[in-house]
């Protein structure tokens, strides 16, 4: 008879996750992703990047599992991991604010270079790229999610899914995205703003 993982207790549950338990892995994303996005949501006043937040570490875990004790206060270890993100993630904008500034002041002086579009056309082809490189499942889920700003529930009718399916697979895309485009991002920034105070 299949074990009731709905039963466990979070420490169960932990105890589980470290023995690379899938479904305990489940049970503790439907056990806590809704209220870890609501706590995101809060700090952020972003539901889009709430929700990338909370995909971002469930992905982490999901990859990790096995390889990270996690105790049986899983449910802190969750959301101090949401809170250190949600403060990463206010960090980082804060950069590409300062950096967006800076291009919007050398634009209003018409004094634009080419090779800065030639990096964001080079930046926009590898997102392109490794879109096209993700599973045909994950990566029409994602294409109807990013590109035809389907919600949810009409990904899944659309693809004959249920939404916890469209919901996993937008977080392992976001997350393989995440890890292929984020070095490339931080080259991008640092070359834009070397160029930047050189020409200044």
């Amino acid at each position: 008879m299949k074990a009731d993982y709905t039963l466990y207790s979070d420490a169960q549950l932990a105890d589980l996750l470290n023995q690379r338990d899938k479904e305990a892995f489940e049970e503790i994303y439907n056990r806590y992703w809704g209220l870890l996005f609501s706590h995101a949501n809060k700090m952020l006043r972003d539901e889009d990047q709430a929700q990338d937040v909370v995909q971002e570490l469930f992905a982490n875990l999901l990859s990790q599992m096995g390889e990270f004790y996690y105790k049986s206060t899983i449910s802190s270890f969750l959301y101090t991991s949401v809170r250190n993100m949600v403060l990463n993630l206010i960090r980082y904008n804060k950069v590409r604010v300062n950096y967006a500034d800076s291009l919007q002041d050398y634009y209003n002086k018409g004094e634009w270079a080419t090779d800065e579009v030639l990096r964001e056309n080079e930046l926009s082809r590898q997102i392109e790229k490794e879109i096209q490189n993700l599973p045909p499942k994950m990566r029409a889920i994602f294409e109807l999610s990013r590109k035809q700003y389907l919600s949810h529930r009409e990904i899944a009718e659309a693809t004959g899914v249920s939404e916890g399916t469209v919901k996993k697979q937008l977080y392992y895309a976001i997350a393989k995205l995440r890890s292929k485009l984020s070095s490339l991002f931080w080259l991008q920034l640092m070359s834009a703003i070397l160029w930047l105070n050189r020409t200044f």
